[in-house]
Parts: structure tokens; C-alpha cells; sequence
């Protein structure tokens, strides 16, 4: 049996992180990623500040991604573009291709002394309740820590019961790319008002992220909430919104079959003996916007510096300091989706997200994961005052949630 300090199921950009920083705390570090080196992985591309304060904190240059200075929010006939506001988080984000992305997050890990094995699935060896190590291409490695970066969905996941909470709100996205004359655009731009092939309101929204290298990242998202979402046929959600946004982007056809992806955002566990959850393994996803790198990359450098600190008690304090920084603003965007899971609230809700000027710079914050119960000023207290509202409003919004 090979030992190592830390064994790490996954190598996206949460695996990525904790090794990272593993590996420059002087630990010994072995990852292991199902996909080879440079793998696509379907996503949005977008990064918020939130989550270019955490690759800045890791020290990754950022010279491949296309910079961003803030967000287009459109809602019916309404529509602005706002900048990102700076102060606690820088002020401006990213687009960045997964492929390259999680490529420079690996490398970095691979400079640093981290060892990673491509193309083999790990999964974790139990004594008991107590995670001792993974086991992966025949062969057994023995582990203080070992963390679980790979999703909420593979088998390792199923093994440690770090799953999604049974009718709790989780998202669909689906993406694909374009080519543009606007792909040097410095906006990311949100349709907040977005329909299926019926006409129907979707709570969720779609996106055009320019990539800066001819092509632009279009998608869509959906939440579990809205009536009918086991019949959303997601091809005709992105074909719908290509038709809405061809002539004001210039896009020809798609450059790639469009793909989809599943959004969990709870996890029945995120930590044991001997592991933890990070990322979207975590559910540490936000219900508002399907954004979730910023959270894995944070909570994946938080799970290090925990063990690093005291191995002993780490995966106990991480549980209770991922709580104490994100469990309060994810919970009230759960419940946020349940409200907007009502068609005539989502009709009218969405288009006062961007009515005035003042209310927009709140939705711009929540969109860029820049809000939460610390944050001071009007969108701190517009955060306090909706977290009350909704949980006094929960038992109503799950008694009248859509059936599906």
C-alpha cells in the first residue's frame, strides 16, 4: 500500500485547488481524475470576482481568459449593463473555456509536487465510518485526508453519502458555443426572463459569455421548481434562445452539439472521518445563478488549511466553517427558486430585478456571488430582509410547489 497525506478524487478546479495548496504546504498529495489531461468539461465558462479573488489567492495568471468588467442583465424589454462594483472582490471576472482552465489549475498542481493520475477512477476505502484512503487502478493508497472533489453523482459520491437531498431544488443547464463578432465583448450577458418552446416562464435564465478567442459560450439554465420541469426539453430551451439572441449576437449555427449538465445544490454529507466534500460535491452551488467554481475553489483551499492546521479536528471544522460562510445564502436561494417556481410571481419578479437602477445593482451582486449575510450596505440588508421573508414564507412554498 503507497501512503500520501491527502488523496484526491478529482481533478476539476476544486480537486485542482486542494492540491495545489496541499502541495505547497509540504504535503504529499496524489489526485486522481477519470479524464485525461485537458478533458472538456460543459459549463458556463463565466467567473465572477469571487471566484478571480480565489485563483488570485492561488496565484494562477490569468492571461488565457478573456477579462470582463460586469454584467448585462435583460429582463422583457428591460435591460442594463452594469460594471462590477470592486471593494471586497475585485472588479472584474472572466471567461474561460474549461478545458484551459482546469488545465492550468492541474499544472499549477503538477508544479507544485502534486502527483496526478489521469484517466483513473478513485474511490474510497472504508474501516468503519472512517475514510482511511482510496483505492484506484489496483492499487490501495493510504490517506489521513482524502478529499471528494468529483461531484455528487459519481460512486464515490454514492459510497460517502455525499448525494442531494431528496425535493430539494437542483438545476439543469445546457451549453454549446457560437461564433460572434461581439465575442470581444467585456459584458457577460443574462436573459433573466426566459421562456421554453411554449411560451411558458422557465426560472432560470440564459447566457452569452464572450470568450474572446471568435466564439462565445451559449446556454441556459433551469430550476427544479418550475411546473413541468421533468418534461423541459432542454435542445428546444437552447435552440428557443439562440433563435431570441441570433440576430442581436450575429451567431450563425452552433459549433458543437449542445450539452447538458446537472446543477446539485445540497448534499446530505460533506464530511466524515477522514474526508470531506468540496465543491459541487458539497452542493455548493448557488440556487440564483448556477454558479459554483468560486465556492470549489474556496472551499477546497478552506479543507486544506483546516488539516494543515490541525489534521486531527479538520474535517469537523470544515463542516462548520462551510456552514457559517455559505449554508445561510444558499439556503435562502433554495428558497428563492421555490418562490420563483410560481409562474406569476416569476412573470412580474424578475423584470423588478432590473426596474431601477438601485434594485439592479442588488441583482447584479447576487448574480456575481458577491452577496452574502456579512455583506454591509443596502444589499446586506435587502439579503437579511429576504432571508426572513422566505423562511417565514417556506412552509406555504413547499405546500404550493409545482408537482412535476
Amino acid at each position: 500500500m503507497e501512503t500520501c497525506d491527502v488523496a484526491v478524487i478529482g481533478g476539476g478546479p476544486a480537486g485542482a485547488a486542494a492540491a495545489l495548496r496541499a502541495a505547497r504546504a509540504g504535503l504529499r498529495v496524489v489526485v486522481f481524475e477519470k479524464g485525461s489531461f485537458g478533458r472538456d468539461k460543459v459549463c458556463g465558462d463565466g467567473l465572477t470576482p469571487r471566484a478571480i479573488a480565489a485563483l488570485n489567492g492561488l496565484g494562477i495568471e490569468l492571461q488565457d481568459a478573456h477579462h470582463i468588467v460586469g454584467l448585462r442583465m435583460i429582463a422583457g424589454k428591460r435591460e442594463r449593463e452594469l460594471d462590477w462594483p470592486g471593494g471586497l472582490f475585485p472588479d472584474h471576472g472572466a471567461v474561460w473555456p474549461r478545458r484551459r482552465l482546469d488545465a492550468a489549475l492541474i499544472g499549477a498542481a503538477q508544479e507544485a509536487g502534486a502527483e496526478v493520475v489521469f484517466e483513473t477512477e478513485a474511490l474510497p476505502i472504508m474501516e468503519g465510518d472512517r475514510v482511511v484512503g482510496v483505492e484506484a487502478g489496483g492499487q490501495k493508497w493510504a490517506a489521513p485526508l482524502t478529499v471528494l472533489a468529483a461531484g455528487a453523482t459519481g460512486a464515490a459520491a454514492r459510497m460517502l453519502g455525499a448525494v442531494r437531498v431528496p425535493n430539494e431544488t437542483f438545476g439543469l443547464a445546457i451549453r454549446t458555443y457560437v461564433e460572434s463578432p461581439r465575442h470581444s465583448d467585456q459584458h457577460l450577458e443574462a436573459c433573466l426572463t426566459l421562456s421554453d418552446e411554449s411560451g411558458a416562464p422557465v426560472p432560470g435564465y440564459g447566457w452569452m459569455f464572450p470568450a474572446g478567442d471568435g466564439t462565445v459560450n451559449l446556454g441556459c439554465g433551469a430550476l427544479s421548481t418550475m411546473k413541468g420541469f421533468k418534461k423541459l426539453n432542454l435542445n428546444k430551451l437552447v435552440d428557443a434562445y439562440a433563435a431570441q439572441v441570433r440576430e442581436t449576437w450575429q451567431i450563425g449555427e452552433f459549433l458543437e452539439r449542445p450539452r447538458a449538465w446537472r446543477l446539485p445544490m445540497t448534499t446530505q454529507r460533506r464530511h466524515g472521518q477522514g474526508w470531506v466534500a468540496v465543491g459541487d460535491a458539497a452542493g455548493l452551488i448557488n440556487p440564483m445563478n448556477g454558479e459554483g467554481i468560486d465556492y470549489a475553489l474556496e472551499s477546497a483551499v478552506l479543507a486544506i488549511d483546516l488539516f494543515v492546521a490541525d489534521p486531527a479536528n479538520a474535517t469537523h471544522r470544515y463542516d462548520v466553517e462551510v456552514g457559517e460562510r455559505f449554508d445561510a445564502f444558499l439556503r435562502t436561494g433554495r428558497r428563492f427558486s421555490l418562490l420563483i417556481g410560481h409562474p406569476w410571481i416569476l412573470r412580474s419578479g424578475l423584470r423588478v430585478a432590473v426596474g431601477t437602477d438601485a434594485i439592479a445593482k442588488i441583482t447584479l451582486q447576487v448574480m456575481g456571488n458577491l452577496v452574502d449575510g456579512d455583506t454591509p450596505g443596502a444589499a446586506g440588508r435587502v439579503f437579511g430582509a429576504a432571508d426572513r421573508a422566505l423562511s417565514l414564507a417556506e412552509p406555504l412554498l413547499r405546500k404550493t410547489r409545482a408537482k412535476n
